[in-house]
């Protein structure tokens, strides 16, 4: 069946766009606001309206196959494409992308992302944001064309089973990090919370001591507001490399002495702390240092486990990142690797080297590319995926749960024929 047209527009995404040089450089909050000028490219504040291209594509029969392009909240930092403007890609897309899909058969997933891949508008690769987008709509028309789901297609060609269970669910909280916590604790989140450590004075303490409270707190108000005691939710902390920045990128005993105690106070849960240095230079130093504080925990014995971010954005990366098991799993954060074609091959290297996968993304997504991401999940099996998009956690949890539901009731639907 072939792709006739194709078809785009503007689109909001479920967060904000937000200037992380200039908040790590110390703007502060006002209400939702950011307050202080921005110093990334593009940005024209230092906080702004995410934005995102919905691109749909047109089937002969009728169908209508969609995928949105989004690019994460902190656009333009860490080695990422710049900021994601609508105004600015939709004529990409129209000059440079219609003309090549158009006419195209829709039935084979890889090959037409492969095409999409290689795509180049004066000597660049496609936007990172572009390229995801229009990968879920591919995935999308493939499916409707052959009459599957699209985790089914994932699986059919890359040679994976889909999941016969849920997928564990990882929420995140915002700044509203007590509030939030109790929303993932009735929701029954299976990972949290997030927590968004991204300031050493305010919110990880000049000795890490006020990042020990809070897990403190979260503990005890697991413990004392669970439903059962089956209720054991792994504790997921994402500090935006301050622990580095308050003991040392480099000085791994300290940092390993404050995270062990930090796994300590978390018990009975089991704790994951995420970027927690950030080597502004380049992708080698921050290699060598997530690499040498992963050595220094496992000889250790300490169970805490190190999640990798900043700095491991592209399917490359990721490699390198498991290749020399700089932390214990990886964050794939879909956006981006482009094409999610990039995401099922980072999940299925990360299971083939022994590193945890997180099938991650950004609060700064949509419902659609949520919905697309957890087939991909189902089909390749990561160890968890995030609820998105927003910081709400109801509307990104509730997207990711009634998706990955639906298509566990659907398959078992037609086991049973």
């Amino acid at each position: 069946m072939k792709i006739i047209d194709l078809v785009c527009s503007a689109g909001r995404t479920g967060f904000y766009f937000d200037d992380q040089r200039a908040i790590k450089q110390g703007a502060g909050h006002d209400g939702v606001f950011y307050v202080g000028t921005p110093v990334t490219e593009g940005f024209r504040s230092v906080r702004q309206a995410g934005e995102s291209i919905s691109v749909m594509l047109i089937l002969e029969d009728g169908q209508i196959a969609y995928g949105d392009c989004a690019a994460v909240q902190y656009s333009g930092a860490g080695g990422r494409d710049p900021l994601f403007l609508a105004e600015d890609f939709i004529p990409v897309i129209e000059n440079y992308i219609k003309p090549r899909l158009v006419g195209k058969e829709a039935d084979d997933f890889r090959g037409l992302c492969a095409m999409m891949e290689a795509i180049q508008v004066e000597g660049k690769r496609l936007h990172t944001a572009i390229r995801y987008g229009l990968s879920q709509a591919i995935l999308d028309a493939v499916a409707k064309a052959t009459g599957r789901m699209m985790c089914e297609v994932v699986a059919d060609e890359y040679g994976c089973t889909v999941s016969d269970k849920p997928i564990a669910i990882f929420t995140q909280s915002g700044d509203d990090r007590y509030d939030n916590a109790d929303k993932m604790i009735i929701k029954g989140a299976a990972v949290l919370p997030h927590a968004l450590i991204n300031n050493v004075e305010t919110k990880l303490g000049p000795k890490g001591e006020i990042l020990e409270k809070y897990v403190a707190w979260l503990r005890d108000r697991i413990l004392a507001n669970r439903a059962d005691e089956s209720y054991n939710p792994v504790m997921h902390i994402d500090v935006y490399g301050t622990i580095g920045a308050a003991f040392g990128n480099n000085n791994y005993k300290d940092m390993a002495d404050y995270i062990e105690n930090l796994g300590k106070i978390a018990a009975p849960f089991h704790l994951r702390i995420e970027g927690p240095m950030d080597c502004d230079c380049d992708r080698e130093t921050q290699l060598e240092a997530l690499a040498g504080l992963t050595a220094e925990l496992d000889a250790r014995g300490c169970d805490v486990e190190l999640v990798a971010d900043e700095w491991c954005n592209t399917l490359e990366d990721i490699k390198l990142f498991a290749d020399r098991k700089a932390g214990h799993m990886v964050q794939i954060k879909t956006p981006d690797l482009g094409g999610i074609n990039n995401t099922i091959e980072a999940v299925l290297y990360c299971k083939e080297k022994g590193i945890g996968a997180y099938q991650g993304g950004t609060c700064n997504e949509t419902d659609r590319s949520a919905q697309v991401c957890v087939h991909c999940a189902m089909a390749t099996k990561p160890v968890q995926i995030l609820a998105k998009p927003g910081m709400g956690v109801d509307e990104g949890f509730m997207i990711v749960y009634n998706e990955m539901n639906r298509i566990l009731a659907v398959r078992k639907a037609k086991a049973n024929k």
